[in-house]
Formats: C-alpha cells, structure tokens, sequence
C-alpha cells in the first residue's frame, strides 16, 4: 500500500510522519508521551513544516493519530509566511 492510498492530499507526507512520531510515543504514559511528541516536533520539524500541520490542524486534523491532536497546544505554532 503506498503512502497516498492511505493520506491523500498536499500534507499526505507530514501527516504520515506525525503518526509515526505520536505511534512510537504511543509507547509511554499518555501524558509523557504528549509531552515527548511536541517536543520533537519543535526540535526537529522546521517553522514551514509546523506550518502545514497546522493546516491540517486548523481543518479538523483528519488522519491524524489522537496523540497527535492532542500534543497541538503544546506545539509551537510558526508565524504566518509573509
């Protein structure tokens, strides 16, 4: 199965990566791991990265995993691109 069969659109990629984050953190306590996922996120993802998920975010965040939604608020959000 490829990657598109199963996230379709222009952040299929990021979503897919997300989910593999929060699948792995799923592993931990619930709190730790909400708490591990965002931190990866803001170490390792770029501002333009953090952006698109965001998108996702902003529109409901369909398809990605409930650690994912749930580590949001503790994601740091880029500012917008001028």
């Amino acid at each position: 199965m490829s990657l598109n069969a199963v996230h379709e659109g222009p952040h299929a990629k990021l979503i897919y990566m997300a989910n593999q984050i929060a699948k792995f953190m799923e592993s931990k306590p619930h709190a730790e791991g909400v708490e591990l996922l965002a931190a990866h996120i803001n170490d390792f993802w770029e501002p333009r990265m953090r952006r698109h998920l965001f998108e996702v975010l902003d529109a409901g965040g369909t398809n990605l995993r409930p650690l994912v939604l749930d580590a949001a608020a503790k994601i740091k959000r880029p500012a917008l691109a001028a």
